[in-house]
C-alpha cells in the first residue's frame, strides 16, 4: 500500500540529505518526493510517498522525529486529501495530429507551454488519475520527453485545533523538548 506523509523542517542546507540517507540507510524506498516552502518563513514542507506495510510507515515516521531540524511528521494516508501532481510532456506533431492533440490537452484541462515545428511541450496538473490518462493517450503519438512531479497534499477542511488533537502529528519544540500532542493542546502550544 502506499502512504502519503508529510515532514516540516527548517530550512538549512543538508536536511534534505540528512532524511535521503536515513531513508536509504534503513532500506525505506521513496516513490516520489516533493520540497518547497511553507507559510511560515524558514520552514520548508516535505510532500514524499513511501510503498510499503504499516509497520514500515511506522519506522519511517519514527525515524523522521529523531532528526534535530524535522519539526512536525503527519501520515495523511488515511484522510480526505486533496493531491495534485504536474507533468511535463513533449509530444511528437506534424501538421495532421497536431488539431487533435490540442484538443486532446483541453479536454483534460492541460496546457500547450511550447510549440515547435515537430514537437510540443503539453502541461497537466491534476490528480493521478487524470495525468495517467493524458499521458495514456499522447503516448500514441510519441513522447520524446517528459518529467513528472510526485504528489503534492493537503489534509481536506482542518484547522490548526484539528491537527494539535491528531494523534498522528508530532511537532519539535524550539527548545528540542518532546510534548506530546495532548500536552501541547492543554498548553495552547503550537
Amino acid at each position: 500500500m502506499k502512504y502519503t506523509l508529510i515532514a516540516w523542517m527548517r530550512d538549512k542546507p543538508g536536511v534534505l540529505s540528512r532524511v535521503a540517507g536515513m531513508m536509504r540507510r534503513r532500506n525505506f524506498n521513496i516513490d516520489s518526493l516533493q520540497v518547497g516552502h511553507t507559510e511560515s518563513p524558514g520552514i520548508s514542507r516535505m510532500t514524499f510517498v513511501v510503498d510499503g506495510n504499516e509497520r514500515m510507515v511506522d519506522q519511517v515516521i519514527k525515524q523522521l522525529r529523531k532528526l534535530v531540524d524535522v519539526t512536525r511528521v503527519e501520515d495523511i494516508s488515511e484522510q480526505p486529501i486533496v493531491a495534485r501532481e504536474m507533468a511535463l510532456i513533449r509530444v511528437s506533431t506534424s501538421a495532421d495530429n497536431r488539431s487533435e492533440i490540442v484538443q486532446m490537452v483541453n479536454i483534460y484541462r492541460g496546457e500547450i507551454v511550447d510549440v515547435a515545428l515537430d514537437s510540443m511541450i503539453v502541461q497537466i496538473v491534476g490528480a493521478q488519475d487524470r495525468v495517467d490518462s493524458l499521458i495514456d493517450l499522447l503516448s500514441n503519438f510519441g513522447i520524446s520527453e517528459m518529467v513528472r512531479t510526485g504528489p503534492v497534499a493537503m489534509a481536506r477542511g482542518r484547522t490548526e485545533r484539528a491537527v494539535r488533537r491528531s494523534s498522528s502529528v508530532w511537532r519539535a519544540q524550539a527548545n528540542g523538548r518532546d510534548a506530546t500532542a495532548s500536552e501541547r493542546f492543554k498548553t495552547g502550544g503550537v
